[in-house]
């Protein structure tokens, strides 16, 4: 299975001709990163008024606890649901927290979230080891990371016996960088050694210092990167493989209980996603807030490249995109490489807001 995850990753690349370094750019300055710092509440005030097909006028909105695991822009259609008051005209008030790397799925199986923004690769080896979760949608359906090396390595042989970090074993930097390994002719775990550094934003820091020569990045911190001489060794995002990046999960249970909560959550997202299609003045003002950025060129860079190359209309959730997952996790777990995905999705949710038109 690796051996077919390298060659398809290879042909691809020589189809394409992706190693090549990304349009560079100015730096952000830089995200919070405390395990479970609260976000600030948005500024535009909800509408009291609800949709049609929402909850009644006058109710009461549904209190939410929602985690996001990292600041990148694969969360972009949380946060624009969240600061342009679409959750609360849906009759949903969510506080929104930041939590990192797997503690997102912990937190929302002990009951402290009712939903997670988080990486696919996760929520897959739990629900294989029997965790009641589920997939509501796939907000990142592709890998939006370049694999970046400092000007020190000339080549992807320089970087054996040296270290590859990723943000936590087994998310989806982690399964990124397993498949891009092979395919630059390097083994994992033998030419060079994998260093989880707890959060992309981390892991960019240690690529500065030198503590890593290599590593996945994305929009924004790759422009950033590019402006201090690191250059990109292989383009996954070009590439446009299937992948669940950022998926939208909840507790099997807790959806069977709350469905029609769990349908607004779900219209909210559409929703935000059509409204960022729409509006990018707005957009940019939303990431400039989460990245803590100033920078109106680099945000918007950064919104071009997750509206226009990552984040779908309408965001199913689909096996196709837990495959890669399964491959490098089953190589070492039996229970992830005979799970059933299709037990893991529910594309239900986001079928009805397309029925209603809600992604227009």
């Amino acid at each position: 299975m690796k051996a077919r995850c390298a060659a398809r990753l290879l042909a691809a690349a020589a189809l394409l001709g992706l190693v090549a370094c990304a349009a560079g750019g100015g730096a952000p300055a830089p995200a919070g990163t405390a395990a479970r710092s609260a976000v600030p509440p948005p500024e535009a005030a909800a509408s009291a008024a609800a949709p049609a097909g929402g909850p009644a006028t006058g109710t009461a909105p549904t209190p939410l606890v929602v985690s996001f695991s990292q600041i990148t822009g694969n969360s972009l259609a949380l946060w624009v649901a969240k600061e342009a008051g679409i959750f609360e005209q849906n009759g949903l008030a969510p506080e929104l927290q930041l939590v990192e790397g797997n503690k997102g799925i912990a937190a929302l199986l002990a009951g402290e979230t009712q939903f997670a923004d988080i990486g696919g690769s996760q929520t897959l080896s739990a629900a294989a080891s029997g965790a009641d979760l589920v997939v509501l949608s796939v907000a990142a359906p592709v890998y939006p990371f370049q694999f970046m090396v400092p000007p020190s390595i000339s080549s992807a042989a320089d970087l054996k016996g040296k270290n590859v970090g990723v943000s936590t074993i087994g998310d989806s930097s982690d399964t990124a960088t397993r498949l891009a390994l092979p395919a630059l002719g390097l083994e994992v775990n033998t030419d060079v050694t994998i260093v989880p550094t707890g959060s992309s934003r981390n892991r960019v820091d240690a690529l500065v210092s030198g503590a890593l020569q290599g590593g996945m990045s994305s929009v924004p911190e790759s422009l950033a990167l590019e402006a201090q001489g690191f250059r990109v060794l292989l383009d996954l995002a070009a590439l446009g493989l299937p992948a669940a990046s950022q998926s939208q999960v909840s507790r099997r249970s807790y959806v069977a209980a709350n469905h029609d909560v769990a349908q607004r959550y779900v219209d909210s997202i559409v929703e935000a996603i059509a409204l960022a299609r729409r509006d990018r003045d707005l957009t940019v003002e939303v990431l400039k807030k989460y990245y803590r950025s100033t920078d109106d060129q680099v945000m918007g860079q950064t919104y071009d490249y997750y509206v226009g190359r990552v984040i779908p209309s309408l965001p199913y959730p689909k096996a196709e995109q837990f495959k890669d997952a399964q491959a490098v996790l089953g190589a070492s777990n039996e229970q992830v490489r005979q799970f059933d995905l299709d037990q893991l999705l529910d594309p239900s949710f986001v079928q009805s807001a397309a029925d209603r038109g809600l992604d227009r």
